[in-house]
Protein backbone atom coordinates (compact mmCIF):
# COMPACT_ATOMS: atom_id res chain seq x y z
CA UNK A 1 0.00 0.00 0.00
CA UNK A 2 1.02 3.67 -0.64
CA UNK A 3 2.73 5.42 2.15
CA UNK A 4 0.35 8.68 1.82
CA UNK A 5 -2.82 6.08 1.87
CA UNK A 6 -1.58 4.41 4.57
CA UNK A 7 -1.34 7.86 6.60
CA UNK A 8 -4.64 8.65 5.42
CA UNK A 9 -6.36 5.26 6.04
CA UNK A 10 -4.60 4.78 9.55
CA UNK A 11 -5.63 8.35 10.13
CA UNK A 12 -1.91 9.59 11.55
CA UNK A 13 -2.78 12.09 8.78
CA UNK A 14 -6.22 12.64 8.45
CA UNK A 15 -6.28 13.40 4.86
CA UNK A 16 -4.37 11.69 1.93
CA UNK A 17 -3.93 15.78 0.18
CA UNK A 18 -2.13 16.61 3.91
CA UNK A 19 0.54 13.50 3.82
CA UNK A 20 1.42 13.73 0.41
CA UNK A 21 2.77 17.16 0.83
CA UNK A 22 4.06 16.04 4.41
CA UNK A 23 6.12 13.48 2.30
CA UNK A 24 7.18 16.04 -0.47
CA UNK A 25 8.49 18.42 2.10
CA UNK A 26 10.44 15.53 3.82
CA UNK A 27 8.91 15.40 7.27
CA UNK A 28 8.36 11.68 6.54
CA UNK A 29 10.32 9.17 7.35
CA UNK A 30 10.58 5.32 6.59
CA UNK A 31 13.16 2.99 8.42
CA UNK A 32 15.49 6.22 9.18
CA UNK A 33 15.35 7.09 5.21
CA UNK A 34 13.14 10.38 4.27
CA UNK A 35 10.16 8.62 1.89
CA UNK A 36 7.84 9.68 -0.65
CA UNK A 37 4.42 9.46 -0.88
CA UNK A 38 4.35 6.37 -3.24
CA UNK A 39 7.02 4.29 -1.21
CA UNK A 40 4.93 0.98 -0.71
CA UNK A 41 4.61 0.31 2.74
CA UNK A 42 4.31 -3.33 4.54
CA UNK A 43 3.93 -4.63 8.02
CA UNK A 44 6.96 -4.31 10.39
CA UNK A 45 8.13 -0.97 8.63
CA UNK A 46 9.05 1.95 11.20
CA UNK A 47 7.73 5.17 10.63
CA UNK A 48 8.50 8.73 11.46
CA UNK A 49 6.65 11.49 10.98
CA UNK A 50 7.31 15.39 11.88
CA UNK A 51 4.75 18.04 12.94
CA UNK A 52 6.33 21.16 14.35
CA UNK A 53 8.08 20.65 17.00
CA UNK A 54 6.49 16.88 17.97
CA UNK A 55 7.36 13.89 16.28
CA UNK A 56 5.53 10.64 16.25
CA UNK A 57 7.29 7.39 15.62
CA UNK A 58 4.83 4.35 14.94
CA UNK A 59 5.43 0.52 13.82
CA UNK A 60 3.13 -0.94 11.21
CA UNK A 61 1.40 -3.41 12.03
CA UNK A 62 -1.26 -4.38 9.61
CA UNK A 63 -2.60 -2.92 6.35
CA UNK A 64 -5.98 -2.51 5.56
CA UNK A 65 -7.79 -0.63 2.13
CA UNK A 66 -10.17 0.77 4.53
CA UNK A 67 -10.66 1.00 8.27
CA UNK A 68 -13.58 2.03 10.74
CA UNK A 69 -12.77 4.79 12.60
CA UNK A 70 -12.58 2.65 16.27
CA UNK A 71 -10.24 -0.03 14.06
CA UNK A 72 -7.88 2.23 12.63
CA UNK A 73 -5.60 2.55 16.00
CA UNK A 74 -5.20 -1.41 15.44
CA UNK A 75 -2.94 -0.70 11.87
CA UNK A 76 0.18 0.60 13.54
CA UNK A 77 1.50 0.67 17.63
CA UNK A 78 3.23 3.69 18.95
CA UNK A 79 7.23 3.25 19.85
Amino acid sequence: MRLDKFLKVSRLIKRRTVANEACDAGRVLVNGKVAKASLNVKAGDIIEIRFGTKTVKVRVEAIAQTTKKDEAAELFSYI
